[in-house]
Parts: structure tokens; C-alpha cells; sequence
């Protein structure tokens, strides 16, 4: 059989060449490349907002197996700009599909390729670091190398780009839904025992449904929001997302106006991932690039005050460096990988945040405790009142 002409291309910085079969839309897309080692959750990670200016590899090679539905989108559309696999995605084959891989992206303008030796692919990233890339699926087979090496290497990469502008939602709203339960799926809300005003900077639709599910009333606020705008709505308590891009390009904004949430109000804060970062950079640490980045569902996290090891759910490719944290600010746990931070918490306040994911359920239920404790630092507070 003759072997098919590819129909895409993805291109690195430095001329190295990929070649594949290209699925869903068509067209080109520069992007910074990572990669994921998780072994499900395609479609989640996909339409998480996290994912903004990248194209991810998958690691697992059975990508499209389980089809998409309208379930498990984090976000209304996919974020993430492209996806490389090692085979072509399979027809879907589980009760829960709606549709199928290719035609969902070919319908959300995202590229895939697959065919490629993503093994290889991933040790180049993890030995050169995240390199920047141009993705094309052209049909007719027919690329213009120079052109894509060229795009690849003037892409500016995600040092310094704001991209939680990009991702927030255009104006406030309310959130009610509840984490999905068998067998009647996502409940909702209908007894909340806490006002949590969560700010925007990308957030995972899973995050606000485990906020909900310990009893908050959740009202979603735009990463711009100012500290007047937030505590208008007489929060018992201040929720900062995950979100993608540079901390302290979004930290130009954001810091200041979570420093004066803090100074004008005594009120329990938690963060996720860029939440993490922006309160870290709040409290006057700072933010470094890394190398390749934490991007899976496998990654181990040690609780410094218990002991305890968590098995984590991972997306950053920037950390809060540890050396820098200030005298009242504690760090509260660390990759077993790495050693990087990613825990923090104020020594005399119940203001805490992490870099992983507790709502991704990887454990499964390892981190859940961190909504619990929000929770309880807010009925505390109440109590004092």
C-alpha cells in the first residue's frame, strides 16, 4: 500500500520538522508547545482556559477514544490552540459520547495532527525547553517550510503576554451548578452558605461547580475588576482562578488590587494556579519561567504541615520561586518532581493558595480538602462576626 501524503506539518523555531495527518480544522496557528502526560481528559484540557497560546502533545496515545460531549467542556470553546497525537483519533466508543473528536475541532477552528513521534517530540521539549511552533493541516499536503519555520520563530512567546485579558468573561455573572453526581449529573446550588466573589482570570467551569458544592453562592467577576467592585458584593470570601499567560504581566493589574483587598478587608482568600501566582506576587514574592512546565495528571505534591502526598493535576509553565517568599508567608507543599513550590499560605491570616488543580479529581478526591477548608475559614469568620 503506498504510504498517504501527509496533509500537516508542525514546524519548530529551530527547523525541526514534524510531519503528520492532519484532522479537525484547516490553516495555520503559532503557539508556544507543551506537553501532557494525563491518560484522559482530552476534551478538558482542550477548553481549559489555562491552555491559551499553546499547543499541546499528548503523551497517551489513545486520544478520540471516548468522543466529546457537552459535559465536559471547561470552557465554551477550546482554548488551546492545537493538539498533536501519536495516532490518528480513534472513532469514539463510550456511552457518554455526543460527537466526535475531529468533527468538534473542525466546527471550534482548532488543528490536530497526528502520526507523529510524540516520544521524540517530548524529549525535545523537555531537553530544550517549551519551543516555540507553527501548526498548518492543509488537505493538498502542500506547506510553505520557510514561512512556517519563520512564524515559529516570531512568535513572541508567553514571557511577558497578558493572556487573562483575552480569556476573563466580558461581565459578571452568577454560578449555582454543582460538581456532576450519579445519576442525575450537575445539581444545583439551591441552599449556599457563603458569597464568594471568584475573579476571573480563565476559570474552569469544574472549579466554580467545587466552590458551589461546599455551599458557596458564587458570582464570577471579571479579572480587571476593581477591589471597590468586589466588595460591593459583601463577599464572606475572595476566590482567585487559574488562568494562562505571564503572572507578572497580569500581575500588573491584579496585584495591586488583590494588595488592597487584603489591607481594606479581613477576608479568607484562596487561590488556584495563577490565583496561586497573583497572591504570591501580592504578598511580595516573584514568578520565574520554567523549562518545560508541569502539565498532567500524575504529579505528586507533599503537604510540608501534614506529611501527606497528594497525587495532583498539574498546568503551569511558570512557579512561584520559594526563595522569595517574605517573612508571615509559609510554604505549604512541593512537587516531588521538581521540588518547585507549590503551596503558600499567610501565617496569621486564612489566606492560602496552590499551583495544582484540587478540582481535577486525578487522586481521586486526594486535594478536595482545600474547598472544604475554604469553606470552613469562611464559616469561621462568620462565627466571630
Amino acid at each position: 500500500m503506498p504510504i498517504p501524503k501527509p496533509t500537516a506539518c508542525l514546524a519548530l523555531a529551530d527547523g525541526t520538522l514534524f510531519y503528520g495527518y492532519g484532522f479537525g480544522a484547516t490553516g495555520q496557528t503559532v503557539a508556544e508547545l507543551c506537553f501532557n502526560t494525563a491518560m484522559t481528559g482530552y476534551q478538558e484540557i482542550m477548553t481549559d482556559p489555562s491552555y491559551a497560546g499553546q499547543v499541546v502533545t499528548f503523551t497517551f496515545p489513545h486520544v478520540g477514544n471516548v468522543g466529546v460531549n457537552v459535559e465536559d467542556d471547561e470552557a465554551a470553546d477550546p482554548v488551546a490552540a492545537g493538539m498533536v497525537v501519536k495516532w490518528d483519533p480513534s472513532e469514539p466508543s463510550n456511552w457518554r459520547a455526543a460527537g466526535d473528536l475531529k468533527d468538534w475541532l473542525a466546527r471550534r477552528g482548532r488543528i490536530g495532527i497526528g502520526g507523529v513521534d510524540t516520544r521524540r517530540l517530548t524529549r525535545a521539549i523537555r531537553q530544550q525547553g517549551a519551543p516555540h511552533v507553527a501548526l498548518a493541516h492543509n488537505p493538498d499536503g502542500v506547506f510553505d517550510i520557510e514561512a512556517l519555520v519563520a512564524a515559529a520563530r516570531g512568535f513572541s512567546g508567553l514571557v511577558g503576554l497578558d493572556l487573562a485579558k483575552e480569556v476573563t468573561c466580558a461581565q459578571g455573572y452568577r454560578w449555582n451548578e454543582m460538581r456532576w453526581a450519579w445519576p442525575d449529573g450537575f445539581a444545583r446550588q439551591e441552599a449556599p452558605r457563603h458569597k464568594v466573589v471568584a475573579l476571573d482570570y480563565g476559570a474552569k467551569r469544574n472549579i466554580l461547580r467545587s466552590l458551589t458544592s461546599v455551599g458557596c453562592d458564587v458570582t464570577v467577576l471579571p479579572a480587571t475588576a476593581t477591589a471597590e467592585e468586589v466588595l460591593a458584593h459583601e463577599p464572606d470570601g475572595i476566590f482567585l482562578s487559574n488562568g494562562p499567560g505571564d503572572p507578572a504581566a497580569t500581575g500588573e493589574y491584579a496585584v495591586p488590587m488583590i494588595r488592597t483587598l487584603l489591607e481594606q478587608a479581613d477576608l479568607p482568600v484562596f487561590g488556584i494556579c495563577l490565583g496561586h501566582q497573583m497572591l504570591a506576587l501580592a504578598l511580595g514574592a516573584r514568578t520565574i519561567k520554567m523549562n518545560h512546565g508541569h502539565h498532567g495528571a500524575n504529579h505528586p505534591v507533599k503537604d510540608l504541615e501534614t506529611g501527606k502526598v497528594e497525587i495532583t493535576s498539574m498546568n503551569h509553565g511558570f512557579t512561584v520561586d520559594s526563595q522569595t517568599l517574605p517573612e508571615g508567608v509559609i510554604e505549604t507543599h512541593v512537587s516531588l518532581f521538581d521540588g518547585s513550590n507549590c503551596g503558600i499560605r499567610m501565617a496569621d491570616r486564612p489566606v492560602f493558595s496552590v499551583q495544582y488543580h484540587p478540582e481535577a479529581s486525578p487522586g481521586p478526591q486526594d486535594s478536595f480538602y482545600l474547598f472544604e477548608r475554604f469553606a470552613v475559614a469562611m464559616e469561621t469568620r462568620l462565627a466571630k462576626a
